[in-house]
């Protein structure tokens, strides 16, 4: 018998449905995703901490679990909401349900509830707090308590999420005959990818690439960065609001014109404080595998992935810094760079984990400027 669950928003919208993970109660940002494959990799993306994610497509855990797709070694979802959960899976790689993943990682998940009149009642009225409970259905008492949930503006998520030592990476891409590739005695280049939240997709494509990885700390200062003289920078994805990451913003100004960097997401916002631009808090964001981005420099449409709740403001972009990309969408700021100080980033993700591949050109992009710097 399936276990009743609830989940209230702080406006006080609420939706009834039944409990498919970890029975208690969660709280976090309720957001929506657009992808219709790849809850695998959304769930353990670091970038969603402090977040409860919603998908649109209709029925979720149809392919079950396997060990080896993950983002980062946990689950990092405060909560999951399904329209409609399937616990008899079909796939060859499969290692276990959704549901026994979720009860394992301690996750509390919804289903059964209108996620169309969710995400609507999200875009009319923006990303809000919310609780999911499978114990407490009292409803004046969720929503007085999900109306005082603090929200990510101004939150610091990535000290929750980093790494807490250096460690080098080996890994490449998957392949179907051999599982992923091992790269020990990459030497090509040597890259220094700080770990705001990282994506293990985006250190398979750069030692994919020949690149030699030690990913460090958040907090690691540029000095000890650049005392290791590394070919490039990368700056990684991450979740929460980048200018409560003081410590990486003020590295990173220190970092310019040093050596290559190349950064994604979190990394993207990071940088564009380091150069002077103001962030700003998006109404619902941008969460998918769909989204359609446009290079400026060749004015082709990119089918890209996406998750951030903030974005660059145009306005505040300094005059010798490109603007690269932008979302077709909401004509919001997806990409910058400057070719005096060797530096580029892009909002969307273009590891695309899951998404399309339209976008991994931005990894040799990386290597050519290193390759330029040497």
């Amino acid at each position: 018998m399936k276990k009743k669950a609830i989940l209230m928003l702080a406006d006080g919208k609420y939706f009834e449905g039944f409990s498919f993970g970890f029975e208690g109660e969660t709280s976090g940002e309720v957001v929506f995703n657009t992808s219709m494959i790849g809850y695998q990799e959304i769930i353990t993306d670091p970038s969603y901490s402090g977040q409860i994610v919603t998908m649109t497509y209709t029925q979720i855990g149809n392919y079950g679990i396997n060990f080896e797709d993950v983002e980062s070694d946990k689950v990092y979802v405060e909560g999951f909401i399904v329209k409609e959960y399937i616990d008899f899976p079909s796939n060859w790689r499969c290692k276990q349900t959704l549901s026994e993943y979720l009860k394992k990682e301690k996750i509390v998940a919804i289903e059964g509830i209108d996620t169309r009149a969710l995400v609507k009642h999200i875009r009319d009225y923006g990303a809000q707090q919310g609780i999911i409970s499978t114990n407490n259905f009292n409803i004046n008492e969720l929503k007085d308590r999900a109306s005082k949930l603090e929200t990510l503006e101004g939150k610091n998520l990535v000290d929750k999420v980093t790494c807490n030592e250096s460690y080098k990476w080996t890994t490449g891409d998957w392949d179907i005959n051999n599982g992923y590739k091992k790269f020990d005695n990459n030497n090509k280049f040597f890259v220094v990818a700080y770990d705001f939240g990282i994506k293990k997709n985006i250190l398979r494509l750069l030692t994919d690439r020949g690149v030699k990885v030690l990913v460090v700390p958040a907090n690691t200062s540029f000095k000890k960065v650049l005392s290791m003289n590394p070919d490039g920078i990368f700056l990684s994805n991450g979740p929460g609001d980048p200018a409560a990451v003081e410590y990486a913003v003020e590295n990173v100004k220190n970092l310019i014109g040093k050596k290559p960097l190349f950064g994604i997401c979190l990394g993207h916002q990071i940088l564009g404080l380091a150069i002077g631009c103001k962030t700003y808090k998006l109404k619902f964001g941008h969460h998918g595998g769909n989204q359609p981005i446009k290079n400026l420099s060749t004015g082709k449409v990119e089918i890209a992935a996406e998750n951030h709740g903030f974005a660059i403001s145009e306005h505040s972009i300094p005059d010798y810094v490109k603007i690269t990309h932008k979302n077709l969408n909401d004509n919001t700021i997806e990409g910058i760079e400057s070719e005096k100080y060797n530096f580029f980033s892009v909002q969307y993700h273009p590891e695309s984990s899951p998404g399309p591949h339209d976008s991994r050109y931005l990894f040799d992009k990386f290597i050519k400027l290193m390759e330029a710097n040497k």
